[in-house]
């Protein structure tokens, strides 16, 4: 009995010893291996209704990687792109006051794996001078990085498999994402008075796009 207890034991250790080494040599190689991606917009999903795509883009070339995400990350993620803040903290807005709380930031977000159409990442994470290593949604890590302001990367494979290369005026979804104000010249008749108080109820019932037009349309007006 105290055999195979033993051998039972020695072959876990093993078993796990090697899952941990393949891991540090996966994600070695994605260190080695890795590409910055900006983030080029939002769009209405073409192939998913109610979903939203999110298009990423080759810091130093011309291929894209469209990641099909839902409509609340879409909208955490089209805030801080508009430079909205909404009336109450979002979830991931809640997230980083608790990391800053507990003096922790993120350096980077990496897309390091692409399975069955699923995009794959991690949050590296540094709390007292040690690395933390998070397994995360693409959405979730995308509107995290765009929070902490910090650089977003994908592999060179990820990027040959999945990449879409297209013209930089050219655009992969023809349908953008609907507004009530279709056009900034339908705001021109109101006055930059009744334009705040128009935006600070957007904001308040949460129409963050026609929003973002508004406070455009202002801006555009202080100049």
């Amino acid at each position: 009995m105290c055999a195979n207890y033993y051998l039972n034991e020695k072959k876990r250790f093993f078993t796990n010893s090697t899952k941990q080494f393949l891991s540090l040599f996966v994600i070695q190689e994605t260190i080695m291996d890795k590409v910055r991606l900006n983030i080029l917009g939002l769009s209405v999903s073409q192939t998913q209704s109610g979903a939203y795509a999110l298009v990423l883009s080759e810091e130093d070339g011309n291929l894209r990687i469209p990641v099909i995400i839902g409509a609340i990350e879409a909208r955490a993620i089209a805030l801080q792109i508009e430079g909205l803040n909404p009336p109450r903290p979002l979830t991931h807005d809640l997230f980083v006051s608790l990391a800053s709380a507990y003096g922790i930031y993120l350096s980077e977000v990496i897309i390091y794996k692409l399975e069955e159409g699923i995009f794959y990442s991690k949050l590296y994470c540094i709390q007292n001078s040690k690395e933390i290593q998070i397994d995360a949604r693409t959405s979730d890590a995308v509107a995290l990085a765009l929070r902490f302001k910090c650089p977003i990367y994908t592999t060179k494979k990820i990027l040959n498999k999945a990449g879409i290369l297209l013209n930089p005026e050219s655009s992969i979804f023809p349908e953008k994402i609907s507004s009530e104000y279709s056009s900034q010249n339908e705001l021109e008749k109101y006055s930059v008075d009744q334009l705040k108080k128009m935006l600070k109820k957007e904001i308040k019932d949460e129409n963050y796009e026609q929003a973002s037009k508004i406070r455009d349309e202002i801006k555009r007006r202080n100049k």
